[in-house]
């Protein structure tokens, strides 16, 4: 788009355009947030066990991270606008599909084609922005739907918990008359496009991602029902092979979805590194704290959601202090404080008892890790961004996401058989305390391994946090 032109966000159009962006987001990561509270409901109606409910969420994270950088290129090539509604009318689709499904098999199977729909619409939000705007409103226009998309983050798990104590499928229903409303608004939103994009399209990598990361997600999803099953290791084995293959066809392809020389800069290396870390904490205690403060505690899902509620405000008034802070002083200090932080909040999580109090077990927590994430998202998502070239920049936050991603899918596969859970034992409330405590023990661990890695793989003023992506603020806790 040319600079002298350009939506004004002052402007009715230039207004409603911000308003379906941020709908489009929100109704993505409400989702989310539901799901991880839902999941005992949905256990005992549809009858399934823990593996059942582990690939309710993978399902979904399973092809979001596969595609989503595929996503991201079709929406640059065929309009963003295009794609963007073709992601809400999909993920509208889905969710008709999963709040109707008779049996668990159903809801994944909705679950994963829900997680394709949700890698076209993603990364159209701040594209459909960054390429509407004029330049002078650009900021003010990101601003905007990081603020409003970080209220409906703080208030995601009081909703969706509400919901899901009237009936999980609400959580799905809600997203109908919400996607309709944005496909409304879309009408009014120009179109937008790279007339230089390449119109060539990475088939061994779309093809080879998901093949990968399913079989391994299925090997240690089923490993602690079936252990070293012929079944099981053949998928690992192929999951493994596909990982590598992956690899391979990167390195020779002419225009790779994911190009590996970016990977040779050590700071973009080591930043994904401490990305796939402390996102795998990060999803990994969510999901077990959810389930925990509902089968153990024997709290509703209302207050379940409720209890991370501060862990979001924190971040909502903290974050882009914080992004100024690295901006000023660099990446490294802050990044390292927040890893601390967190640890140190993961650890109290894991001091809770079976029957826990909020405000002596939960609360303390919850907000620590809000402080934590407040110091740590910011740099760590402005440096990987700066440490790619400027016309690389989308691709860069695009691979950081996808990482982001498949570090919360790796987590929930691999933590229940870390932990010893399985089966029908999360309907038993000490079995999954004594579970609960151990994931958060596993999640510290992972945080101070990224603590350690980049205290020794960054340098000790990473001036590349100069910028800062609003948009893993606002989804740090989705």
């Amino acid at each position: 788009m040319d600079d002298t032109a350009g939506l004004r966000i002052n402007e009715p159009q230039g207004r409603l355009l911000l308003l379906t962006t941020i709908l489009g987001s929100g109704m993505a990561f409400l989702d989310g947030t539901i799901a991880n509270v839902a999941l005992p409901h949905i256990g005992a109606e549809l009858d399934a066990d823990l593996a059942g409910l582990q690939w309710v969420i993978n399902g979904y994270t399973l092809t979001l991270a596969s595609l989503i950088l595929i996503g991201g290129s079709l929406g640059d090539r065929l309009g963003r606008k295009r794609v963007y509604a073709w992601g809400i009318g999909g993920f509208a689709i889905m969710s008709l599909a999963c709040a109707l499904a008779p049996t668990i098999e159903t809801l994944v199977g909705a679950r994963l084609l829900q997680g394709v729909a949700a890698a076209l619409l993603t990364p159209g939000s701040l594209a459909m922005l960054q390429a509407s705007f004029h330049p002078d409103d650009r900021m003010k226009a990101i601003g905007a739907w990081t603020g409003m998309l970080g209220i409906a983050t703080a208030g995601g798990p009081v909703v969706g918990g509400w919901l899901v104590g009237i009936d999980w499928r609400l959580a799905f229903w809600i997203n109908l008359p919400l996607a309709a409303i944005i496909l409304v608004l879309l009408r009014w939103a120009p179109e937008s496009r790279d007339e230089h994009a390449s119109h060539h399209t990475d088939v061994p990598a779309v093809l080879l991602a998901p093949i990968g990361l399913a079989g391994i997600t299925w090997a240690l999803t089923a490993w602690p029902e079936t252990g070293a099953s012929a079944t099981t290791l053949a998928s690992l084995a192929v999951g493994v092979l596909a990982c590598v293959a992956f690899v391979v066809a990167e390195r020779s392809e002419r225009d790779p979805m994911v190009p590996l020389s970016m990977f040779a800069n050590r700071t973009f290396s080591v930043i994904n590194l401490v990305t796939l870390l402390v996102y795998a904490a990060l999803s990994g205690s969510m999901f077990f704290l959810a389930v925990y403060l509902q089968v153990s505690a024997g709290w509703t899902p209302l207050a379940a959601g409720a209890a991370t509620v501060p862990m979001s405000i924190v971040m909502l008034f903290l974050a882009s202090r914080f992004g100024g802070v690295a901006t000023r002083y660099g990446a490294r200090t802050p990044m390292l404080a927040g890893s601390l932080v967190i640890v140190v909040a993961l650890s109290l999580l894991a001091l809770a008892p079976d029957d826990p109090s909020f405000v002596r077990h939960i609360l303390p927590g919850v907000t620590l890790m809000g402080f934590g994430l407040s110091m740590l998202v910011a740099p760590l998502t402005g440096t990987v961004l700066a440490a790619a070239p400027q016309s690389r920049s989308g691709l860069a936050s695009g691979i950081n996401n996808a990482v982001s991603r498949t570090a919360g899918l790796l987590a929930i596969a691999v933590l229940p058989l870390v932990v010893g859970l399985s089966g029908r034992e999360y309907e038993q409330g000490p079995a999954v305390a004594d579970a609960y405590r151990g994931a958060m023990w596993s999640c510290a661990a992972l945080v101070l391994a990224g603590a350690v890695l980049a205290a020794l793989g960054l340098q000790q003023r990473c001036d590349q946090a100069s910028v800062v992506a609003p948009e893993r603020e606002a989804t740090a806790t989705s």
